[in-house]
């Protein structure tokens, strides 16, 4: 019988383990931030998780922040530890997943000594951005200036290039002025200036921003769900050189196990089906 009922609560402890999950917090002297970490990147998840519960990231701070981009932080290694976190992670892209305002990815070395783009061991980077138009999400700009540079050559459009002229020192105006012949661009020339992005993304970089030309090249593995605002307040601190707070930003970060339908409720992540 008194096996049978251990046997028992292990069970039912397994079943609660189960139904659980982390929910991180950031605590900064601008304020806390609470991050969910995604399942379906494991690799990173399991070692944000190990180096919280060693306490590795208490007393780092955020190194680099750069306003309307990034903060970034947890290298451990800057603390002066005589084990350093040398290791990388294997890239883990998700297109679920992608840099807008608030996403918690991992920074890396650069393609040229990275090129399986690997993420770093203990570095992490959450995303400040900007938010975007949709013309600047769905347009190529650079091919559509190419198209136009093709028609000053045109007879039919000698005019054309003394209206750049007149606008070249507004980049709005000179925008809006070649938005003016996207369709002669495509048509005459061939040239493809629409850009391909899924709802999901444009509704999001045109409305709470971010920084989509990081999509593809760095893991995203969570996201800030609490304290959004912190980001914006860590972001406009003055820096110095290399892009560091003149004044120390430090973090310690904590996890709790919460249950996760309380984080779908709250936070709108949805599960993957096992």
């Amino acid at each position: 019988m008194k096996n049978l009922i251990f046997i028992l609560l292990i069970t039912i402890t397994s079943c609660n383990m189960e139904n659980k999950d982390v929910l991180i917090t950031i605590k900064t002297p601008y304020g806390d931030m609470k991050a969910i970490l995604f399942e379906e990147t494991p690799l990173h998840k399991k070692n944000f998780i190990d180096l919280t519960k060693q306490g590795q990231f208490n007393s780092t701070i955020f190194h680099r922040v750069m306003k309307d981009f990034m903060i970034q932080g947890g290298d451990v290694n800057l603390k002066g530890d005589p084990n350093a976190i040398d290791y990388t992670i294997p890239s883990e892209f998700n297109d679920k997943f992608f840099h807008s305002k608030g996403a918690l990815a991992a920074a890396r070395q650069p393609d040229n000594v990275n090129p399986k783009k690997e993420s770093s061991g203990c570095q992490f980077y959450i995303v400040d951005g900007q938010v975007f138009s949709r013309d600047e999400l769905t347009i190529d700009i650079q091919a559509l200036y190419q198209g136009v540079q093709l028609l000053f050559q045109e007879e039919e459009y000698k005019d054309l290039r003394n209206e750049f002229i007149q606008v070249q020192n507004n980049r709005d105006e000179t925008k809006k002025l070649a938005l003016q012949y996207k369709d002669i661009v495509d048509e005459k020339y061939g040239i493809k200036t629409s850009m391909d992005i899924v709802p999901e993304k444009l509704d999001a970089y045109s409305n709470v921003g971010g920084s989509p030309h990081l999509d593809g090249e760095y893991t995203v593995f969570g996201r800030i769900v609490e304290g959004i605002d912190i980001i914006d307040k860590i972001a406009a601190v003055k820096t110095g050189q290399g892009n560091k707070p003149i004044e120390d930003v430090p973090m310690t970060i904590s996890l709790e196990m919460v249950k996760k339908n309380f984080i779908s409720k709250n936070y709108g992540y949805q599960y993957p089906n096992k």
